[in-house]
């Protein structure tokens, strides 16, 4: 589908015209603002949140449609996508613009989808989960083309009275409705085909709250799910046990299941561990040769304050007991260690030492973990360049691989990002 069609054109200056309407909402928007709604009649507020929600739909369905047109932004940026342009210039987590970029390409793909935007009728949730089904629908070998119209036909008319959630339920039995006699024996080996796929969908994501405490969330198969949670359990129980023997008041279930895991992390034997890297899994401590000398030191337990987090020394001594620590002792300006021309390629050490130092990718806009980028030369090896951390720079694979196109040139800026510049 073209997103153009139906579309109308402003002729010879359009930007003339879409400054303008863009004008005529953000001032709509600032007189609304500038009411107070506890003094709103309830129709009022009623009528407001109906028509937002509508709205709301009309403006994704703008958006998406503008994204599905970016690759001139990615082009100029030298970026995969435009999703690089929109954390450095709008702020947007590069997680959250690539899924705006993933789903204005599917909506792209379904004329009543993106129609359903553009009526307000389909909110931005809902078009997610249709063109998710839809894409399912499109790879089934059992599936053809006229099933896969009626199933968006059918869930576009769902969305108008149904919740996201209660039309993702209606979306994974959609053939089963349009055909029982031919889809509900096919049910059962989409149920094993599921099955599989929650094996490759499994994740886990960690981050650090800044007040003492790690969060995580995480997708498991169900086998593997009800595993993890009967093995917590069976640390937290005893705990319980314990609280109800002494008379002492329990404390929420969340919490004792957060610490049956804490404890089912302490009693994991490290020699039993897999080794990573052609190294044992370690745990990295950086503290500076200041602190080191007192009695009471500060460490970072990761390999910087952003990307790691703060401890006590002691605490770095008592994890000591059932981690390997690899410690990291920094001198006043932070250099870690320089290899000269010793060697034409960085060393493990080499590149350890330069996560401390330069976190992520240092492209602009890019924040590539440093586990998965390559290290590069900024002045080239065949041309001078030495293999050292000044000389070195982490950048992802496909930041690179740019660094090497003849159609890019790239230049470090003041704050040790790189900018990448397509040629005329």
């Amino acid at each position: 589908m073209s997103l153009g069609r139906s579309i109308d054109h402003w002729g010879t200056n359009p930007g003339d015209a879409i400054d303008a309407a863009l004008k005529a909402i953000e001032t709509a928007l600032q007189d609304l603002l500038a009411t107070d709604p506890a003094y709103w009649r309830t129709e009022q507020k009623k009528d407001l949140l109906e028509r937002l929600e509508k709205l709301q739909a009309q403006q994704a369905a703008l958006k998406l449609r503008v994204l599905a047109s970016a690759g001139d932004i990615a082009e100029e940026t030298g970026a995969k996508d435009a999703s690089g342009w929109m954390r450095v210039e709008l702020l947007v987590d590069k997680a959250v613009a690539r899924s705006q970029i993933k789903l204005a390409a599917g909506v792209a793909e379904y004329d009543l989808v993106a129609a359903g935007l553009a009526e307000g009728v389909v909110s931005q949730d809902k078009a997610r989960v249709i063109t998710k089904a839809l894409d399912k629908i499109a790879a089934d070998p059992i599936a053809s083309a006229e099933d896969l119209v009626l199933a968006e036909k059918l869930l576009v008319d769902y969305a108008t009275r149904l919740t996201a959630n209660e039309l993702r339920i209606v979306g994974k039995r959609i053939l089963a409705e349009i055909d029982p006699v031919r889809f509900e024996d096919a049910e059962a080996k989409a149920l094993l085909a599921e099955e599989e796929r929650a094996h490759q969908k499994t994740a886990l994501r960690v981050w650090d709250n800044h007040d003492g405490t790690i969060g995580f969330d995480g997708v498991l198969p169900v086998s593997m799910g009800m595993r993890f949670k009967r093995l917590v359990e069976a640390y937290a129980q005893p705990r319980k046990q314990q609280l109800v023997a002494k008379g002492a008041p329990l404390p929420p279930w969340e919490r004792l299941m957060g610490q049956g895991f804490s404890r089912l992390l302490e009693t994991v034997d490290p020699a039993a561990l897999p080794r990573h890297g052609g190294d044992a899994t370690t745990i990295n401590v950086v503290i500076s040769l200041e602190e080191l000398r007192k009695d009471l030191g500060i460490a970072t337990l990761g390999y910087d304050e952003t990307n790691g987090t703060t401890i006590s020394a002691a605490e770095a001594r008592r994890m000591a007991c059932n981690a390997t620590i690899i410690p990291w002792v920094l001198g006043g300006d932070g250099q870690v260690l320089d290899a000269g021309r010793d060697s034409r390629f960085f060393q493990p050490i080499q590149r350890k030492a330069m996560r401390l130092q330069q976190k992520c990718c240092q492209a602009e806009g890019c924040d590539m973990p440093p586990e998965w980028c390559d290290a590069h030369h900024l002045e080239p090896w065949a041309a001078g360049g030495k293999t050292d951390l000044k000389d070195g720079a982490l950048l992802c694979p496909h930041h690179h691989r740019l660094a090497h196109a003849p159609g890019y040139t790239h230049e470090r800026l003041p704050d040790g990002t790189i900018r990448f510049t397509r040629r005329p």
